[in-house]
């Protein structure tokens, strides 16, 4: 194993015999370079890595201040000592300051004294080094740090945030995108209103993943349906023994989303007492653990969601004024997903392309048909009632595209089977006109149901009807129901 490197030291005096003599009581602990004057003592420096020099004062030329000041310029972690006379110590103290010496040694020295003052600065010279490291390393570490957090906020915002949120270019829930971007970075309320299933909880995702909070936890609670020793326990936490046959103390979202956001969906169906308990967070951060006397504070960020108009429950009395307008700093409006037509094939295909990974069972897309359907339909169910029908094809196909004989009755005949004729259909209990219409409408929207249903197997279609061959084609030409471009009629 290699020994360790000795530090190395210059001595500097124009009398050879003291530079010997600083030679013999410096040479065991460290390696000594010599010079004559500050000209040998630079031509050494600039060619050696220097730890101490220590320079006589009164040298011809440049004297040894001069020559340290120059030395601490150009090698500033170099410690620098200087030997003086006594004559001359009441003078060094300016050119101590001046050059930044760390110690100056009177004449005559003693080899002990010599060696101790070296072997300080020696040390002093490594201790600078190693905080000059550590800085450098707690630097690197604070932008290394700083960069995977900024880095971590960037995936978290790609994969949860709004890119989250399936669109087309011109779907309506643009606008509203853009708004809850600008107010994400804002620590303010947001209330998100909305049909039920318009996505209020992934739009709030979003919002919390777009803000600087992304790294902090983010809850989400319904409120519909839960009482109010439920919804307090489960928002405020409750007391030990509080809550019957729960002998611990809960914790509730409040406390757990330190520096978060909660998302309250379903604020609409709260009850007064829950009205005036929330109201109390959102404007002074406190709330009261269930069963408890004591007030709590949190930093939690709130966010919540109505499946009703709220401005009309505060017309009429069912909902306090006070909380809406504290939680409406901004309202966000979800569209329902009968007013995003050209979204319905993205999301569900999206839909089509998680189902088929989590049931292990390949999809490649929807048929041409089976797309035209599904725009088609009003979906009062909104998102959940798209997904679960898109994951009962995926379940019931034989093949990786997916038709529209797939396709549940009630979609397939809320479509007019005709080509060319409006998509979407009114509901039957909606339908117009004289009895003899009415039959007829029903009797269309039947027709194109069971053919598609059946891929167009007029046989088939016809004793499922009770009709014969004749009977259903006269029938089709009657109301003009052909098959869609992208399907072909099989016969038996």
């Amino acid at each position: 194993m290699a020994e360790a490197q000795l530090p190395t030291v210059l001595v500097v005096d124009d009398e050879p015999h003291s530079v010997a003599a600083m030679r013999m009581a410096l040479e065991d602990d460290f390696t000594v370079l010599e010079a004559t004057s500050a000209e040998e003592a630079w031509a050494q420096m600039e060619q050696h890595w220097v730890h101490v020099v220590i320079s006589d004062q009164r040298m011809p030329g440049e004297t040894g201040v001069g020559l340290l000041t120059r030395v601490r310029d150009r090698w500033p972690d170099t410690v620098r000592i200087i030997v003086t006379g006594y004559t001359e110590s009441g003078d060094m103290i300016d050119a101590i300051n001046q050059a930044g010496i760390y110690q100056f040694i009177t004449k005559p020295w003693h080899p002990d004294q010599l060696l101790m003052a070296v072997n300080n600065a020696a040390r002093l010279f490594e201790l600078a080094r190693d905080h000059e490291r550590m800085t450098l390393e707690m630097r690197y570490l604070g932008t290394a740090a700083a960069a995977r957090t900024e880095e971590r906020r960037q995936i978290l915002q790609a994969g949860l945030g709004f890119d989250k949120v399936l669109r087309g270019p011109n779907s309506p829930l643009n606008a509203t995108i853009a708004r809850a971007r600008h107010f994400a970075s804002f620590d303010v309320p947001v209330l998100i209103t909305g049909e039920p299933g318009t996505g209020k909880t992934e739009l709030a995702r979003a919002i919390h993943y777009g803000s600087l909070r992304a790294e902090r936890p983010f809850f989400e609670l319904n409120c519909a349906g839960l009482g109010d020793e439920v919804l307090a326990a489960e928002l405020f936490g409750a007391r030990r023994g509080a809550l019957p046959g729960s002998p611990q103390t809960r914790t509730g979202l409040l406390q757990k989303a330190v520096r978060g956001t909660v998302f309250l969906n379903g604020i609409d169906t709260l009850s007064p007492a829950m009205q005036m308990a929330l109201w109390r967070v959102v404007t002074e951060g406190a709330f009261q653990p269930y069963g408890a006397h004591e007030t709590l504070t949190t930093n939690a960020r709130i966010l919540a969601g109505s499946h009703r108009d709220l401005r009309t429950m505060v017309a009429e009395g069912r909902f306090r004024s006070d909380l809406y307008y504290a939680l409406q700093v901004t309202e966000l409006t979800l569209p329902p997903l009968r007013a995003r037509t050209d979204d319905i094939v993205l999301l569900a295909e999206r839909f089509l392309h998680e189902a088929a990974q989590e049931h292990g069972k390949p999809a490649r897309g929807f048929a041409p048909d089976a797309a035209a359907f599904l725009e088609g339909y009003d979906w009062p169910g909104n998102l959940p009632e798209l997904r679960n029908e898109v994951t009962r094809m995926l379940i019931l196909a034989q093949d990786v595209t997916l038709g529209a004989d797939l396709i549940s009755r009630p979609i397939l005949q809320a479509r007019d089977p005709r080509e060319g004729a409006p998509q979407a259909a009114p509901d039957f209990s909606q339908l117009d006109g004289t009895l003899k219409e009415r039959v007829e409408i029903m009797e269309m929207r039947i027709l194109g149901e069971t053919l598609t249903r059946l891929r167009w197997n007029k046989s088939r279609a016809a004793a499922e009807l009770g009709l014969s061959r004749v009977g259903l084609r006269a029938k089709l030409d009657r109301y003009g129901i052909e098959p869609h471009a992208s399907v072909s009629s099989e016969e038996d």
